[in-house]
């Protein structure tokens, strides 16, 4: 470990503050840990249900949260880890994480991937980074992004066409959590509510007939929009199959 001292803490991040633990300029001061992974990714089986989305993306830089999980509401966002309060052992740089599942350990709001955590310290240091264990971090809420992508709706594997569909969203960009799904009602003409059944999966029973147009509540400390899917699943949808939603978010 040449070059790297035992020290304790270094920094993370968040575009929100959580009561009594501002610290000023948006910087949100806990604590955080991280889960064991033979192959250091994230987990298929994360609460969020992304499945193997979950494990990868982000370069698996994923963590699972506890007060930021907000009901399922705060999956797919995005936080920056900054401000190493120990430059010997760590980054200045940190490592941004995607949420991807729920998760309490020892007081702290971040459970992290082995990778996301040991790309916190400095060359050389991370063996030492892991023998802490829970470390104390700053973070605050930064904007997904993803290149190339819109967002995805993926049909979950244990829908039932036509009697039961269940949906997940895909590399949802920006810095917004989707509040709610909607589903239109062509006889009625009218949207119907999707039930959040965990997570980010939102679900329907007896879903309607044809082509399915989808609209998203998107919320963010600031303001609160509804957005339309500019595509439709299609009559005939499979489960496990992904569609392209045409939506794509700054």
């Amino acid at each position: 470990m040449a070059g790297c001292a035992l020290a304790y803490g270094f920094g993370l991040v968040v575009a929100m503050l959580l009561p009594g633990l501002s610290i000023g300029d948006d910087f949100v001061c806990t604590r955080a840990t991280y889960y064991g992974s033979p192959d250091c990714l994230g987990t298929p089986t994360g609460a969020c249900g992304y499945g193997e989305f979950g494990r990868n993306v982000n370069d698996a830089n994923v963590a699972g949260v506890s007060r930021l999980w907000k009901n399922g509401t705060g999956c797919g966002g995005c936080y920056q880890q900054v401000r190493c309060k120990a430059p010997e052992l760590c980054t200045d740089e940190g490592v941004n994480i995607v949420v991807t599942d729920y998760g309490e350990g020892d007081h702290t709001d971040f459970i992290l991937s082995p990778r996301a955590y040991g790309r916190m310290a400095r060359p050389n240091c991370a063996p030492e980074l892991y023998k802490y264990g829970v470390v104390d971090v700053e973070y605050k809420r930064i904007p997904c992004r993803y290149a190339g992508y819109n967002i995805v709706v993926k049909v979950k594997e244990h829908s039932k066409y036509p009697d039961y569909l269940a949906v997940v969203l895909l590399y949802q960009a920006g810095q917004y959590d989707v509040a709610a799904v909607e589903i239109w009602q062509e006889d009625c003409k009218q949207w119907r509510g999707m039930r959040r059944a965990y997570g980010a999966v939102f679900d329907v029973v007896t879903p309607p007939k044809g082509e399915l147009k989808l609209r998203f509540q998107l919320a963010s400390s600031v303001e609160t929009t509804w957005v339309e899917s500019k595509s439709v699943i299609p009559g005939e949808w499979k489960a496990g199959a992904t569609y392209d939603s045409n939506v794509q978010l700054n």
